[in-house]
C-alpha cells in the first residue's frame, strides 16, 4: 500500500488528551523530534482555552529537548518511563507535577509487553527508510521501537534526511518471546547477529510519514581534566592487574561504559594503556571516544543500543560504512542491556555513582535522598550481572563541600551485594570477598579525599563496632544534614546530631 505523507502539525493532531505515546531512539539518538515538539504547542494551545492536555511518555531511555523539554515546558506530561535528562523535566518531576517512573532500561520493552504500563495509543519512529510493506529502519538507535511499533495502535513515522540510508545495515533488531515461550537469547559473542536490520509492522499501522531533516540534539560532555584522567588511569590499572593475576582472561573480557566526561576518560586510558589488548565493547551507549578506538585498532567492535556521538562523528560513520560495517551494531534495549547475556559474554561494567558509602552501596540516582538527577538507565542491568562490577566518581564535589564517600548513602540504587569495586582520583577500594567492616576500611583509606578521611574514622568509633553492619543511626545521615543546615559537609559535628 501506498504510504501518506502528512506535515509533523498533521500528525500531532492524531494524539489526544490522555493517550500514551511510544518513541523510538534511546537518548537524543534516533529519537523523535518534529512531531513533539508540535505536541508541545498544541497542549499550550488547549491549556490557553482552559482544557486539559498531557499524555504518557514510554521511551527507550532520555530524549532530546524537542520531546522531554518542549513538553515538559508545556506541562504536556502527565506520566513517563524510563531515564531522562533533561533539566526542564527534572525540574517539573522534582516539583510533583510529573509521575516519573524510573525503571531498569531492560526491563521496558517487556513491562509494555506485559501491561504494566497500560496501552501505547501511539509509536512515533524516527527512521532513515520506509517501505510499503512496512520495513522502517532506524536511525542511531535501537530503544523499544519493536514492542511499541507492534502494541501501538498507529504508527507514524518520522523519516529524517539527517540521517543517511547507510545506517540501514547498523541495526539487528530481535525481541524475545514473552514467558512461558520465551528461548535463549542467542548471542555467545558481542558481534552475533540475531535478528533483522528492520522494523517490521503492519502496514496497515502506518497512518503516515512526516519528512524532517532535523539532526539528532547531541549532548557535550566537559573535557577530561586531572581528576577525571586520575581516576580513569585507575581503572586501567586495576584491569591490568586483575589480568596480570589470571582473574581476567589475557584475551579480556568485553566492557561496557556509561555515559559522560568520566566514561570517556576511563576509555581514554584504556585505549593508550597497550597491557590491555584489543578488546570488544557490549553496552547501551557508545560514544565519541568508542569510535575513536575503533579506528585506532583498540577497540575491536563495539555492540550497543545507541550512536550517542555528536553529529560530525555520526556522518562520519556513515560515510564509512565500508570500515565500521563489520565493527558496530546497534540492539533493541531489552538485548543491549540483557541479564542474561551480560552474564553469559562476562561483560566487565564501568559506571558513575553521585555517591558511595562506607559499606559499598551506591547511590546513581537522587541527590539529598529526594531530589532526581536523571535515573538509574542500565547501571543496574549491567552492575548486577557483571562479570566484575566498577563504579568510579571523583572523591569530593562543589569545590570539596561534599564527600562522594558517606557513612550510608541517602538513595540506595545499588546495593553492597553488587558492587565489587570502588574507585576515585584516590585509590581503588576493592570490595571483593570482604565483610562490611573489611569493606569500610578498605573505602576509607583507599577512596576518601583527605578532608574527609578523619570524619569517617571518626564516625565508624561512634558505632559499637560488633555489629555485621556497624551503624550509628541517629548521625547516619549527619553529613546530608549539614550540608543542608551549612552548605558543607566538612562542617559535620558528630556531637552535634547524637
Amino acid at each position: 500500500m501506498a504510504l501518506n505523507y502528512f506535515s509533523a502539525a498533521e500528525a500531532a493532531q492524531l494524539i489526544k488528551h490522555g493517550y500514551n505515546i511510544g518513541l523510538s531512539g534511546f537518548t537524543p539518538a534516533g529519537t523523535a523530534k518534529a512531531v513533539t515538539a508540535e505536541l508541545a504547542k498544541i497542549a499550550e494551545a488547549e491549556h490557553a482555552a482552559g482544557r486539559p492536555f498531557q499524555i504518557g511518555i514510554f521511551t527507550g531511555a532520555s530524549t532530546g529537548d524537542s520531546c522531554d523539554g518542549c513538553l515538559s515546558r508545556a506541562k504536556a506530561i502527565r506520566y513517563r518511563a524510563p531515564y531522562t535528562t533533561n533539566p526542564d523535566f527534572r525540574k517539573c518531576v522534582n516539583a510533583g507535577e510529573i509521575a516519573y517512573n524510573d525503571i531498569h532500561l531492560s526491563q521496558m520493552a517487556q513491562e509494555l509487553r506485559y501491561g504494566f504500563m497500560g496501552k501505547v495509543n501511539v509509536a512515533i519512529i524516527e527512521a532513515c527508510d520506509v517501505t510499503e510493506d512496512g520495513k522502517i529502519y532506524l536511525t542511531a538507535a535501537g530503544g523499544i521501537s519493536p514492542t511499541i511499533a507492534r502494541m501501538a495502535d498507529i504508527v507514524i513515522v518520522e523519516l529524517n534526511a539527517a540521517h543517511s540510508k547507510a545506517a540501514k545495515g547498523l541495526h539487528d533488531v530481535y525481541e524475545p518471546l514473552d514467558p512461558i515461550r520465551r528461548a535463549a537469547i542467542p548471542i555467545c559473542k558481542p558481534d552475533d547477529r540475531i535478528g533483522l536490520p528492520y522494523v517490521q509492522v503492519d502496514p496497515k499501522k502506518i497512518v503516515g510519514v512526516v519528512e524532517t531533516n532535523w539532526p539528532d540534539e547531541a549532548r557535550s560532555f566537559s573535557a577530561a581534566d586531572p581528576i577525571t584522567d586520575k581516576i580513569g588511569q585507575n581503572v586501567a590499572d586495576f584491569l591490568v592487574s586483575d589480568m596480570k593475576r589470571g582473574i581476567i582472561p589475557s584475551t579480556f573480557l568485553p566492557l561496557q561504559s556509561g555515559v559522560g566526561n568520566i566514561a570517556n576518560a576511563v576509555l581514554g586510558a584504556l585505549g593508550r594503556d597497550t597491557t590491555i589488548p584489543a578488546f570488544n565493547v557490549y553496552t547501551e551507549v557508545i560514544q565519541n571516544s568508542v569510535i575513536g578506538l575503533i579506528r585506532d585498532g583498540r577497540v575491536k567492535f563495539a555492540s550497543g543500543c545507541s550512536l550517542t556521538v555528536t553529529n560530525d562523528c555520526l556522518n562520519s560513520i556513515y560515510d564509512d560504512m565500508t570500515f565500521f560495517g563489520d565493527k558496530l551494531i546497534l540492539r533493541p534495549s531489552e538485548i543491549s542491556n540483557s541479564p542474561e547475556v551480560i552474564r553469559r559474554l562476562g561483560v566487565i561494567s564501568i559506571n558513575t555513582a553521585i555517591e558511595a558509602d562506607i559499606y559499598g552501596n551506591v547511590n546513581s540516582t537522587h541527590i539529598g535522598g529526594t531530589k532526581m538527577m536523571n535515573g538509574i538507565g542500565g547501571s543496574g542491568d549491567f552492575t548486577r550481572n557483571a562479570y566484575i562490577s566498577i563504579f568510579t566518581c571523583p572523591s569530593v564535589a562543589k569545590e570539596g563541600k561534599i564527600s562522594a564517600i558517606v557513612p550510608m548513602v541517602s538513595h540506595v540504587d545499588h546495593s553492597e551485594h553488587d558492587v565489587n569495586i570502588i574507585i576515585t582520583e584516590q585509590g581503588i577500594a576493592d570490595l571483593r570477598g570482604k565483610s562490611p567492616k573489611e569493606r569500610a576500611q578498605t573505602i576509607i583509606e583507599n577512596c576518601v579525599h583527605p578532608d574527609y578521611k578523619q570524619l569517617l574514622w571518626d564516625y565508624l568509633k561512634l558505632t559499637d563496632g560488633k555489629s555485621q553492619t556497624p551503624h550509628a543511626l541517629k548521625v547516619a545521615l549527619a553529613m546530608h544534614a549539614e550540608l543542608a543546615a551549612s552548605g558543607n559537609m566538612a562542617n559535620t559535628d558528630w556531637a552535634k546530631y547524637m
